[in-house]
């Protein structure tokens, strides 16, 4: 009895999960043990090396040449109780272990569990169901415009599947301010980072990770709460904020009806005009606000709308005709596309 449960203990903890080291052991069982019956069943062509290896993988495959075969009675009894039964058993547990670690490794990608090898990437970071939606569909529209076709990638926490398999990376994590968890979605190589979680508290510990982890990146945060937009901002100047501005629409259309429909035909990329920006490049000249101005709509049918100068992060909106900009400075324009290789001697003057 004492034997008997230590041979049912050693079966359950070696082959109840059928792992591959459990899965060798018993094909070379299996072989050690079929050469041992043949050999008493008196088999001499069949049970000699490498003719023996060879008929056991024919047979058990369910090829079956017929060039070797059993010539004894007790042979034959073998080969049709034990062997074929048996092999054709861890044939096809082979096979579809196979089968299942091939179909495992390709749903890693859509289940989020693969590690990503990828840089200068658009990460968004939390899930809100339709509104998550909603903004991927518009990176990917903007991306299409786009002369950088930056990868996107999508990381949760909540148990999902990658919403577009096709369309973007995806990657499932514990938690988001965890180095192991996040180093697989390359938190460190992202060029823009979109913290966007139901929970304002989420994406403020979030966004001080990010800003910890990818100090030269974009960072943008969406809070629904904007009394914490100044306390974020004081601790991590580098991350923009964007507070629910809800509230603010109802108000601004009250008074001036449409305004909410101008908002959002500015930021959709679905039909008309679009507001877009882009950064002065250093080997150009200073300009002024007139000459870009009157070259974007003269030569790109755009409309300067803004600019931001030096380290100042605040936008001037509806700049002075005689304001000069320099190089690195950045400008808001409105257009029906973005204008990808402006010539910016155009506007110099």
């Amino acid at each position: 009895m004492v034997l008997l449960k230590k041979l049912k203990k050693f079966l359950l903890r070696n082959f109840v999960n059928l792992r591959w080291h459990t899965i060798v052991l018993a094909f070379f069982v299996y072989c050690g043990l079929s050469w041992a019956l043949l050999s008493a069943a008196g088999e001499e062509a069949i049970v000699t090396w490498p003719d023996f290896m060879y008929w056991m993988v024919v047979t058990t495959s369910t090829v079956g040449y017929g060039d070797l075969s059993p010539t004894t009675l007790s042979g034959k009894y073998v080969a049709s109780l034990f062997i074929i039964p048996v092999g054709l058993s861890i044939f096809a547990l082979v096979i579809g272990r196979i089968a299942a670690f091939i179909s495992f490794q390709w749903r890693k990608g859509v289940l989020g569990l693969k590690n990503l090898h990828v840089s200068d990437h658009i990460l968004v970071i939390g899930w809100n169901q339709e509104r998550t939606i909603n903004l991927l569909n518009l990176l990917l529209k903007e991306r299409e415009q786009s002369v950088e076709k930056a990868d996107i990638v999508l990381c949760v926490r909540v148990d999902i599947e990658n919403p577009m398999p096709d369309k973007i990376e995806f990657v499932k994590v514990s938690s988001f301010n965890k180095d192991t968890d996040m180093d697989r979605a390359c938190v460190s190589e992202a060029s823009v980072i979109i913290m966007d979680n139901p929970e304002d508290d989420l994406t403020m510990t979030t966004a001080l990770y990010c800003s910890k982890r990818n100090p030269d990146g974009h960072l943008l945060a969406y809070f629904n709460d904007e009394c914490l937009v100044d306390l974020l901002q004081s601790h991590c100047p580098n991350v923009e904020c964007t507070p629910s501005v809800a509230v603010e629409m109802l108000a601004k259309s009250a008074f001036d009806p449409g305004s909410s429909i101008l908002h959002y035909d500015l930021l959709t990329l679905a039909e008309g005009e679009a507001q877009y920006s882009v950064s002065i490049p250093e080997n150009t000249n200073d300009c002024s606000v007139k000459s870009l101005f009157d070259g974007l709509k003269r030569n790109y049918n755009a409309t300067l709308i803004g600019c931001n100068s030096g380290e100042n992060t605040r936008i001037n909106l509806n700049p002075d005709w005689s304001l000069v900009l320099k190089p690195k400075d950045k400008i808001y324009y409105i257009a029906s596309s973005r204008i990808n290789n402006i010539d910016w001697q155009l506007f110099e003057g």
